[in-house]
């Protein structure tokens, strides 16, 4: 049974990644100074919700789930550094691609999420 601080984490997550989803009508349309640095501002915001939060997620697992939580996680930031440096560099193309990867782990970890 999941603690109270457990419980609102991952609800945090789930709220994070339906947050990061729903960002998907705003990658990179427009190609501007602002837009790019708004992207990447909540980009790195929500992925720093995310990573306490799995954080203590996973600190309170039981120990047979801790292995696949912290390999989503592993896989999760691992995509969501790759759409940062995407952002970065400025490529539409590339932020679409690394984005698409970003939402499909995204949509594993709703699923994942007692």
């Amino acid at each position: 049974m999941l603690d109270m601080e457990s419980k609102g984490s991952a609800s945090r997550i789930k709220k994070s990644a339906y947050d990061l989803l729903s960002m998907g009508d705003d990658v990179m349309d427009d190609d501007d100074d602002y837009s790019w640095d708004l992207i990447g501002r909540d980009l790195r915001l929500k992925s720093t919700f995310l990573f306490c939060d799995f954080n203590q997620m996973i600190s309170s697992a039981p120990q047979d789930q801790k292995e696949a939580l912290t390999e989503l996680a592993n896989k999760l930031f691992q995509s969501i550094e790759e759409l940062d440096d995407a952002v970065k560099a400025r490529s539409i193309p590339l932020t679409h691609n690394r984005y698409d990867d970003v939402a499909l782990i995204l949509q594993e970890v709703m699923a994942f999420m007692p």
